[in-house]
């Protein structure tokens, strides 16, 4: 799909004010607070409040969860007022979305049949989210060409311009991919994730222009 607007990124699983205001600092459109408590970037509703009051205007908010409850869609919605809602694309038709909030809904490779037609922007994942796996870049360029696809699953500094050179997409989400250890952000890793994104980008423009 044609893309006006500069590639969005989305540094995620940020679980501490420094992180939030790296990110925004190096160029992030959205940051990710993860609710899900087997997750090593599980945020509790009070840290997920601090936390929110840490983004700048002019970057969103997402609320990322694995099968939640409606119960805790509920309460993270009441403690954060997060711009979008993340979760896997099955779960959604069981939820009601609270008002004003966007849908980002989670489609994972080898998982199929797709909806038809795609949602207007979605997220194309690996089987298993922030184990650093691979999303299957093939399937993920076909898709591109149909919605604001966002890619993510194993992206990574040293890999993301591949990536987005091999699928084009609409945006990009990373997690373990800048981590230092699990769960802990690495300031300078989330810095040239993105640079190597934008310049990547910017390679590509300039060999469109030139065709």
């Amino acid at each position: 799909m044609s893309r006006a607007a500069p590639l969005w990124v989305k540094i995620c699983g940020l679980r501490t004010a420094a992180a939030v205001e790296a990110a925004a600092a190096a160029g992030a459109n959205a940051v990710g607070f993860v609710f899900h408590e087997p997750s090593p970037r599980n945020v509790s509703l009070a840290q997920a409040r601090e936390l929110r009051q840490a983004v700048p205007s002019g970057v969103e908010c997402v609320a990322v969860f694995l099968h939640p409850s409606q119960a805790l869609v509920d309460a993270v919605a009441d403690a954060v007022g997060p711009d979008w809602l993340q979760t896997d694309a099955d779960d959604l038709a069981a939820l009601r979305v609270p008002a004003g909030v966007r849908l980002l809904p989670v489609l994972r490779s080898g998982y199929g049949p797709r909806p038809q037609p795609l949602p207007e922007r979605c997220l194309l994942e690996s089987a298993r989210s922030g184990a650093g796996e691979l999303a299957d870049w093939t399937e993920a360029a076909a898709m591109a060409r149909g919605t604001q696809l966002v890619l993510a699953g194993g992206l990574h500094p040293a890999n993301i311009a591949a990536a987005v050179r091999a699928v084009r997409p609409f945006g990009v989400d990373v997690s373990s991919g800048v981590e230092r250890e699990r769960g802990v952000k690495d300031a300078a890793l989330v810095r040239d994730f993105i640079r190597a994104a934008r310049e990547a980008e910017r390679a590509l423009q300039v060999e469109e222009s030139r065709r």
